[in-house]
């Protein structure tokens, strides 16, 4: 997946520059534009794979991690924006799936697969909280571990993008998320 539009360094630097709340949003919403159809891609794949369901919408998910990013003070260029987005979309949908839980008290068991293949899911909003909090754990002990499950699980990059944002070659990325599919897996499962 590319780009739309290549956004201007600029905008990366005079957000960084900013030190007005008024200038950073005014940028911030600058950088919106040119990455919109990218975020709506990312946030269709992401709710597909955790089974949001129809309350929370692919356009409400780009909006609120949008709203957390321009929390922000700052994106050094594109690869902390797309990295920003992964993460902003992670915690959207973890408060999402923890709010739904308050309201069902507790409904729900833990139930997460992984596959033989490239992708894991969630089939609950129990299992995205304890997916959140294993992946916590993770990034406790080896945090680039917890970047690449961000952006392969909760935006959606593949391979060889998700290798460019974390600037690690492509051979690392596949090592990694075999890596980290099966801490997972063990955590979640409870398996040894």
């Amino acid at each position: 997946m590319t780009t739309t539009e290549v956004l201007p360094a600029e905008a990366f630097t005079r957000l960084a520059a900013s030190t007005a709340p008024g200038e950073v949003r005014r940028i911030a919403a600058d950088l919106l534009p040119p990455f919109y159809e990218q975020l709506r891609a990312m946030a269709q794949r992401t709710r597909a794979r955790v089974g949001a369901g129809p309350t929370l919408q692919t356009t409400a998910l780009v909006h609120e991690a949008y709203l957390r990013m321009g929390q922000s003070r700052s994106f050094v260029d594109e690869v902390h924006f797309l990295r920003a987005a992964a993460l902003a979309m992670r915690h959207a949908l973890i408060n999402y799936a923890q709010a739904r839980i308050a309201e069902k008290r507790g409904g729900g068991g833990l139930h997460v697969t992984l596959s033989h293949a490239a992708e894991f899911s969630v089939d609950t909003d129990a299992g995205l909280v304890a997916l959140d909090e294993a992946l916590d754990r993770l990034g406790a002990l080896q945090p680039r571990l917890a970047e690449l499950v961000e952006c392969r699980f909760f935006a959606g990059y593949g391979e060889e993008e998700t290798a460019r944002i974390l600037g690690v070659s492509l051979r690392t990325v596949q090592r990694d998320w075999l890596k980290a599919r099966a801490w997972l897996y063990r955590e979640l499962n409870g398996d040894t």
